[in-house]
C-alpha cells in the first residue's frame, strides 16, 4: 500500500509573532518548513508528499522543497479556510495508488523519521486509524464557563496527542465526508464511529506554537547536532 503524507503548513503564525506564515518562520537558520520536510523525506515508506501551502504562499513552498533535496518531490496545494480545509485539499490531491494518508502539521517540525515509520508500521499491521501520543504530566481539570472545576480526571489515561496521525485512505476520508470540524483527524473519525490507536509518540514532536516553544525547539536541535 503507498504511502502518501498530507504536509499542513496552512497557519497564519500569528502566535508565533514571527510575521509571516507559522511554515516560514526561522528555526535555527532554516524555515520550519525545511525541518517539518526531514522528517517526512528521511522515511522510506514515504510514496507521495503533498504539502498544503498559505494562501499566495505555494511557489514560496515550491521553491523550499527545491533547495532542501532536488533528489525528493513534493506537490504543492493551496490551503483552505481552517485546517479541515486544507487538509480535504491534500486529500483531493491523493493519487490512486495512496492507500495510507498521514497528516502531519509543519508545526511539529521536528518529528524524527522514526516516528513516521511507527505509525506506518501501525496502520499496516491493521489499526485503520493510529495516532502517537505522550502520557500527561500535569493535573488536568475541566471547568465550566465560569472557571469553576468540574473534574478531575485521571491522568493515568490521559494523552497528549501529536502528528503525524496515519489512517486507511478511505477511513479518514469517510470521516472529512462527515463535516463539521475537529482539532485533529482523529477527532473526526472518533466522531464518524471509527476506533483510533494511540502508540508512543517523541517529546521531539513538539508543537510549535509560541516563541517560547521555538526556543526549546532550537535547544532540541542543538542538543541533537552536538550529539552527531
Amino acid at each position: 500500500m503507498n504511502v502518501a503524507v498530507i504536509l499542513v503548513a496552512a497557519g497564519s503564525g500569528v502566535r508565533l509573532g514571527a510575521g509571516m506564515p507559522k511554515a516560514f518562520a526561522p528555526l535555527c537558520g532554516e524555515p520550519l518548513l525545511a525541518h517539518a520536510l526531514r522528517g517526512v523525506f528521511g522515511c522510506g515508506q514515504v510514496g507521495h508528499v503533498i504539502i498544503v501551502a498559505p494562501d499566495f504562499h505555494v511557489d514560496q513552498c515550491r521553491a523550499a522543497v527545491r533547495l532542501l533535496d532536488g533528489h525528493r518531490q513534493a506537490e504543492v496545494v493551496p490551503g483552505g479556510v481552517d485546517r479541515s480545509a486544507s487538509v480535504e485539499a491534500g486529500l483531493a490531491a491523493l493519487r490512486h495508488e495512496d492507500r495510507i494518508v498521514l497528516v502531519h502539521d509543519v508545526a511539529r517540525a521536528l518529528a524524527p523519521p522514526d516516528l513516521f515509520d511507527r505509525v506506518i508500521r501501525a496502520v499496516r499491521a491493521g489499526h485503520p486509524a493510529v495516532v502517537p501520543g505522550l502520557p500527561v504530566t500535569d493535573t488536568v481539570k475541566v471547568v465550566d464557563a465560569q472557571g469553576r472545576v468540574l473534574a478531575t480526571p485521571d491522568r493515568e489515561s490521559l494523552r497528549g496527542i501529536q502528528t503525524p496521525q496515519g489512517f486507511l485512505r478511505e477511513v479518514l476520508q469517510h470521516a472529512h465526508a462527515g463535516g463539521g470540524s475537529a482539532t485533529d483527524d482523529a477527532g473526526l473519525v472518533e466522531r464518524a464511529g471509527g476506533h483510533v490507536r494511540v502508540i508512543t509518540g517523541d517529546a521531539r514532536a513538539l508543537k510549535i506554537t509560541s516563541p517560547l516553544d521555538l526556543l526549546v525547539a532550537t535547544a532540541l536541535l542543538q542538543d541533537g547536532q552536538h550529539a552527531g
